[in-house]
Protein backbone atom coordinates (compact mmCIF):
# COMPACT_ATOMS: atom_id res chain seq x y z
CA UNK A 1 0.00 0.00 0.00
CA UNK A 2 1.40 2.88 -0.34
CA UNK A 3 2.50 5.41 2.09
CA UNK A 4 0.09 8.16 1.36
CA UNK A 5 -2.81 6.12 1.41
CA UNK A 6 -2.36 4.46 4.79
CA UNK A 7 -1.32 7.80 6.07
CA UNK A 8 -5.40 8.74 4.94
CA UNK A 9 -6.90 5.40 6.67
CA UNK A 10 -4.59 5.90 9.74
CA UNK A 11 -5.94 9.50 10.22
CA UNK A 12 -9.65 9.02 9.32
CA UNK A 13 -9.32 6.88 11.99
CA UNK A 14 -7.94 8.94 14.72
CA UNK A 15 -10.16 11.65 14.32
CA UNK A 16 -13.34 9.03 13.99
CA UNK A 17 -12.10 8.44 17.78
CA UNK A 18 -10.78 12.17 18.57
CA UNK A 19 -14.34 13.58 18.02
CA UNK A 20 -16.49 10.75 20.08
CA UNK A 21 -13.51 11.42 22.73
CA UNK A 22 -14.55 15.91 22.62
CA UNK A 23 -17.81 14.33 22.77
CA UNK A 24 -17.37 12.54 25.93
CA UNK A 25 -15.53 15.56 27.15
CA UNK A 26 -18.25 17.77 26.52
CA UNK A 27 -20.58 15.15 28.74
CA UNK A 28 -18.26 15.04 31.53
CA UNK A 29 -18.24 18.49 31.85
CA UNK A 30 -21.49 19.34 31.44
CA UNK A 31 -22.71 16.62 33.85
CA UNK A 32 -19.76 17.91 36.72
CA UNK A 33 -21.05 21.64 36.24
CA UNK A 34 -24.50 20.72 37.46
CA UNK A 35 -22.87 19.21 40.77
CA UNK A 36 -22.98 21.52 43.96
CA UNK A 37 -19.64 23.04 45.12
CA UNK A 38 -19.46 21.25 48.71
CA UNK A 39 -16.40 22.91 48.90
CA UNK A 40 -17.28 26.20 48.99
CA UNK A 41 -14.49 27.54 46.92
CA UNK A 42 -13.33 28.39 43.80
CA UNK A 43 -14.53 24.83 41.49
CA UNK A 44 -14.83 25.41 37.52
CA UNK A 45 -15.19 21.96 35.49
CA UNK A 46 -15.34 23.43 32.45
CA UNK A 47 -11.80 24.32 32.71
CA UNK A 48 -10.55 21.29 34.09
CA UNK A 49 -12.14 19.77 30.90
CA UNK A 50 -10.31 22.23 28.44
CA UNK A 51 -7.48 21.98 30.41
CA UNK A 52 -7.04 18.19 29.69
CA UNK A 53 -7.60 18.31 26.17
CA UNK A 54 -5.00 21.11 25.90
CA UNK A 55 -7.04 23.71 24.60
CA UNK A 56 -7.47 26.52 27.60
CA UNK A 57 -5.64 28.80 26.18
CA UNK A 58 -6.86 28.80 22.49
CA UNK A 59 -10.01 29.13 24.06
CA UNK A 60 -9.42 32.08 26.79
CA UNK A 61 -7.52 33.57 23.76
CA UNK A 62 -10.89 33.44 21.50
CA UNK A 63 -14.14 33.75 23.93
CA UNK A 64 -13.09 34.88 27.26
CA UNK A 65 -15.11 33.44 29.89
CA UNK A 66 -15.83 29.89 30.32
CA UNK A 67 -19.50 29.67 29.68
CA UNK A 68 -21.69 27.07 28.81
CA UNK A 69 -22.46 28.10 25.49
CA UNK A 70 -18.91 29.05 24.48
CA UNK A 71 -17.96 25.84 25.17
CA UNK A 72 -20.53 24.21 23.53
CA UNK A 73 -19.43 26.41 20.43
CA UNK A 74 -16.00 25.67 21.03
CA UNK A 75 -15.67 21.84 21.52
CA UNK A 76 -18.25 20.74 19.02
CA UNK A 77 -18.99 23.82 15.99
CA UNK A 78 -15.23 26.08 16.05
CA UNK A 79 -13.47 25.24 13.24
CA UNK A 80 -10.53 26.65 14.83
CA UNK A 81 -10.06 24.26 17.40
CA UNK A 82 -8.86 21.55 15.69
CA UNK A 83 -9.95 19.08 18.56
CA UNK A 84 -13.57 20.31 17.52
CA UNK A 85 -16.12 17.55 16.47
CA UNK A 86 -16.85 19.55 13.51
CA UNK A 87 -13.20 19.86 12.63
CA UNK A 88 -12.29 16.45 13.03
CA UNK A 89 -15.25 14.80 11.15
CA UNK A 90 -14.59 17.43 8.71
CA UNK A 91 -11.25 15.96 8.63
CA UNK A 92 -11.82 12.54 8.64
CA UNK A 93 -14.36 12.97 5.94
CA UNK A 94 -11.68 14.49 3.67
CA UNK A 95 -8.93 11.84 4.75
CA UNK A 96 -11.75 9.51 3.16
CA UNK A 97 -12.57 11.26 0.37
CA UNK A 98 -8.99 10.93 -1.01
CA UNK A 99 -8.91 7.25 -0.46
CA UNK A 100 -12.65 6.40 -1.38
CA UNK A 101 -11.36 3.38 -3.85
CA UNK A 102 -9.83 1.78 -0.46
CA UNK A 103 -13.24 2.34 0.90
CA UNK A 104 -16.37 -0.19 0.94
CA UNK A 105 -19.41 1.89 -0.33
CA UNK A 106 -20.79 1.71 3.20
CA UNK A 107 -17.88 2.74 5.14
CA UNK A 108 -18.21 5.58 2.44
CA UNK A 109 -21.70 6.02 2.70
CA UNK A 110 -21.07 6.52 6.65
CA UNK A 111 -18.70 8.95 6.78
CA UNK A 112 -19.96 11.04 4.25
CA UNK A 113 -24.04 11.19 5.95
CA UNK A 114 -22.15 11.73 9.00
CA UNK A 115 -20.63 14.82 7.26
CA UNK A 116 -23.96 15.73 5.48
CA UNK A 117 -25.80 15.53 8.91
CA UNK A 118 -23.02 17.72 10.72
CA UNK A 119 -24.19 20.68 8.12
CA UNK A 120 -27.28 20.17 8.80
CA UNK A 121 -26.75 20.85 12.61
CA UNK A 122 -24.15 23.75 12.18
CA UNK A 123 -27.40 25.41 10.00
CA UNK A 124 -29.73 24.41 12.85
CA UNK A 125 -30.92 27.47 15.43
CA UNK A 126 -28.76 27.27 18.66
CA UNK A 127 -31.40 26.79 21.21
CA UNK A 128 -32.85 24.04 19.67
CA UNK A 129 -29.96 22.13 20.29
CA UNK A 130 -28.91 20.79 23.64
CA UNK A 131 -25.28 19.70 24.78
CA UNK A 132 -26.73 16.18 25.45
CA UNK A 133 -28.15 16.12 22.06
CA UNK A 134 -24.91 17.19 20.53
CA UNK A 135 -22.82 14.63 22.29
CA UNK A 136 -25.23 11.70 21.59
CA UNK A 137 -25.18 12.53 18.21
CA UNK A 138 -21.42 12.18 17.91
CA UNK A 139 -21.15 9.03 19.58
CA UNK A 140 -23.95 7.41 17.34
CA UNK A 141 -22.43 8.80 13.85
CA UNK A 142 -18.81 7.43 15.54
CA UNK A 143 -19.87 3.88 16.28
CA UNK A 144 -21.73 3.43 12.52
CA UNK A 145 -18.46 4.49 10.79
CA UNK A 146 -16.09 2.17 13.43
CA UNK A 147 -19.45 -0.38 12.50
CA UNK A 148 -19.24 -0.55 8.98
CA UNK A 149 -15.36 -0.41 9.02
CA UNK A 150 -15.46 -3.83 11.19
CA UNK A 151 -18.40 -5.37 9.25
CA UNK A 152 -17.21 -4.10 5.78
CA UNK A 153 -13.48 -3.93 5.27
CA UNK A 154 -11.31 -6.47 3.81
CA UNK A 155 -8.73 -7.65 6.60
CA UNK A 156 -6.00 -6.33 4.47
CA UNK A 157 -2.79 -3.77 5.59
CA UNK A 158 -5.46 -0.77 5.34
CA UNK A 159 -7.42 -2.10 7.79
CA UNK A 160 -4.78 -2.24 9.95
CA UNK A 161 -3.92 1.10 9.17
CA UNK A 162 -6.80 2.16 10.20
CA UNK A 163 -7.37 -0.34 13.49
CA UNK A 164 -3.89 1.34 14.45
CA UNK A 165 -5.34 5.03 14.15
CA UNK A 166 -8.12 4.04 16.21
CA UNK A 167 -6.31 1.81 18.88
CA UNK A 168 -3.35 4.67 19.63
CA UNK A 169 -6.25 7.77 19.64
CA UNK A 170 -8.43 5.25 22.33
CA UNK A 171 -5.49 4.98 24.81
CA UNK A 172 -4.36 8.30 24.50
CA UNK A 173 -8.12 9.73 25.18
CA UNK A 174 -8.85 7.58 27.57
CA UNK A 175 -6.12 8.58 29.36
CA UNK A 176 -6.59 11.92 29.21
CA UNK A 177 -10.58 11.24 30.67
CA UNK A 178 -8.98 9.71 33.59
CA UNK A 179 -7.24 12.28 34.41
CA UNK A 180 -9.43 14.86 34.26
CA UNK A 181 -11.73 12.86 37.08
CA UNK A 182 -8.23 12.05 39.29
CA UNK A 183 -6.47 15.34 39.17
CA UNK A 184 -8.07 18.12 37.59
CA UNK A 185 -11.69 18.11 38.51
CA UNK A 186 -11.57 16.62 42.16
CA UNK A 187 -10.99 19.66 44.21
CA UNK A 188 -8.94 18.74 46.95
CA UNK A 189 -7.68 15.23 48.27
CA UNK A 190 -9.98 15.57 51.55
CA UNK A 191 -12.99 14.51 49.50
CA UNK A 192 -11.80 11.41 47.90
CA UNK A 193 -14.43 9.12 49.06
CA UNK A 194 -17.20 11.88 49.48
CA UNK A 195 -20.20 12.17 47.93
CA UNK A 196 -18.66 14.37 45.35
CA UNK A 197 -15.95 11.94 44.62
CA UNK A 198 -18.54 9.08 44.21
CA UNK A 199 -20.65 10.76 41.68
CA UNK A 200 -18.06 12.31 39.71
CA UNK A 201 -16.58 8.55 39.35
CA UNK A 202 -20.36 7.40 38.24
CA UNK A 203 -20.71 10.57 35.82
CA UNK A 204 -17.03 9.31 33.92
CA UNK A 205 -18.14 6.10 33.63
CA UNK A 206 -21.09 6.90 32.11
CA UNK A 207 -19.17 9.40 29.88
CA UNK A 208 -17.46 6.39 28.70
CA UNK A 209 -20.30 4.27 28.45
CA UNK A 210 -19.04 1.82 31.09
CA UNK A 211 -21.72 1.83 33.50
CA UNK A 212 -23.26 -0.94 33.01
CA UNK A 213 -19.84 -2.79 32.43
CA UNK A 214 -18.16 -1.67 35.42
CA UNK A 215 -21.57 -2.92 37.70
CA UNK A 216 -21.29 -6.07 35.45
CA UNK A 217 -17.35 -6.92 36.44
CA UNK A 218 -17.29 -4.63 40.16
CA UNK A 219 -19.97 -5.58 42.25
CA UNK A 220 -20.79 -3.55 45.23
CA UNK A 221 -18.79 0.22 46.12
CA UNK A 222 -17.32 2.72 43.01
CA UNK A 223 -13.84 2.88 44.54
CA UNK A 224 -10.64 4.87 42.96
CA UNK A 225 -9.10 1.58 42.95
CA UNK A 226 -11.59 -0.01 41.12
CA UNK A 227 -12.22 2.17 38.84
CA UNK A 228 -8.19 2.51 38.04
CA UNK A 229 -8.15 -1.21 37.60
CA UNK A 230 -11.27 -0.75 35.22
CA UNK A 231 -10.00 1.93 32.84
CA UNK A 232 -6.22 0.71 32.74
CA UNK A 233 -6.10 -3.44 33.44
CA UNK A 234 -9.03 -4.72 32.49
CA UNK A 235 -8.53 -6.67 29.82
CA UNK A 236 -12.67 -7.37 28.95
CA UNK A 237 -13.11 -3.37 28.51
CA UNK A 238 -12.52 -2.67 25.42
CA UNK A 239 -11.28 0.94 26.30
CA UNK A 240 -9.03 0.09 28.89
CA UNK A 241 -5.39 1.03 28.09
CA UNK A 242 -4.10 -2.32 28.44
CA UNK A 243 -6.91 -3.38 25.72
CA UNK A 244 -5.74 -0.30 23.45
CA UNK A 245 -2.20 -1.14 23.75
CA UNK A 246 -2.86 -5.22 23.20
CA UNK A 247 -4.35 -3.41 19.97
CA UNK A 248 -1.90 -1.49 18.79
CA UNK A 249 0.65 -4.47 19.56
CA UNK A 250 -1.83 -6.74 16.82
CA UNK A 251 -2.34 -4.42 14.10
CA UNK A 252 1.72 -3.81 14.49
CA UNK A 253 2.00 -7.23 14.22
CA UNK A 254 -0.10 -7.73 11.58
CA UNK A 255 1.54 -4.85 9.46
CA UNK A 256 5.30 -6.39 10.26
CA UNK A 257 4.12 -9.89 8.75
CA UNK A 258 3.03 -8.22 5.39
CA UNK A 259 6.09 -6.08 4.76
CA UNK A 260 8.12 -8.50 6.36
CA UNK A 261 9.97 -6.06 8.44
CA UNK A 262 9.70 -5.56 12.45
CA UNK A 263 9.27 -2.28 13.53
CA UNK A 264 10.78 -0.29 16.62
CA UNK A 265 7.71 0.70 17.04
CA UNK A 266 6.57 -3.16 17.58
CA UNK A 267 9.11 -3.37 20.17
CA UNK A 268 7.93 -0.17 22.10
CA UNK A 269 4.37 -1.16 21.98
CA UNK A 270 5.33 -4.67 23.32
CA UNK A 271 7.55 -2.77 26.25
CA UNK A 272 4.27 -0.79 27.21
CA UNK A 273 1.90 -4.16 27.14
CA UNK A 274 4.25 -5.86 29.28
CA UNK A 275 4.08 -3.46 32.14
CA UNK A 276 0.52 -3.22 31.98
CA UNK A 277 0.15 -6.63 31.86
CA UNK A 278 2.02 -7.01 34.96
CA UNK A 279 0.96 -3.77 36.61
CA UNK A 280 -0.91 -3.98 39.78
CA UNK A 281 -3.36 -0.58 40.96
CA UNK A 282 -1.07 -0.23 44.34
CA UNK A 283 1.55 -0.10 42.07
CA UNK A 284 0.05 2.95 40.04
CA UNK A 285 -0.99 4.84 42.99
CA UNK A 286 2.26 4.59 44.29
CA UNK A 287 3.73 6.29 41.48
CA UNK A 288 0.73 8.76 41.43
CA UNK A 289 -2.15 8.48 39.19
CA UNK A 290 -1.19 11.53 37.47
CA UNK A 291 2.25 10.85 36.84
CA UNK A 292 1.23 7.57 35.84
CA UNK A 293 -1.04 8.80 33.36
CA UNK A 294 1.13 11.37 32.07
CA UNK A 295 4.04 8.95 31.55
CA UNK A 296 1.82 6.50 29.46
CA UNK A 297 0.37 9.53 27.52
CA UNK A 298 4.33 10.13 26.19
CA UNK A 299 4.59 6.60 25.69
CA UNK A 300 1.84 6.25 23.76
CA UNK A 301 2.57 9.30 21.53
CA UNK A 302 6.06 8.00 21.41
CA UNK A 303 4.63 4.93 19.32
CA UNK A 304 2.14 7.00 17.45
CA UNK A 305 5.20 9.36 15.99
CA UNK A 306 7.81 6.11 14.84
CA UNK A 307 4.34 4.61 13.08
CA UNK A 308 4.46 8.13 11.32
CA UNK A 309 8.22 7.73 10.74
CA UNK A 310 8.01 4.38 9.56
CA UNK A 311 5.13 3.81 7.27
CA UNK A 312 3.44 7.12 6.71
CA UNK A 313 5.48 9.75 4.94
CA UNK A 314 2.19 11.78 3.80
CA UNK A 315 0.58 14.16 5.77
CA UNK A 316 -3.15 14.19 7.10
CA UNK A 317 -5.71 15.68 4.77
Amino acid sequence: MLSRTASHLYWMARYIERAETTARLMQVGARNALLPDIGGGYRNDWEAILQASGSLEPFREKYGETKQRNLETFLFFDEENPASVRSCLARARENARVVRTALTSQTWDAMNSTFQELNQLHRTERSKLSLTDLAEWTSNACALARGSIEATQLRNDGFHFMGLGFTLERADNTARLLDVKYYVLLPSLTYVGSGLDQTQWVTLLRSMSAHRAFQWTYRGEITAARIAHFLILNRQFPRSLLTAVQGTCDNLDHLARGYQNPSEAQSAARRILAELAEARVEDIFDEGLHEFLTRFMRQNAGIAGIVQDTYLTGEPA
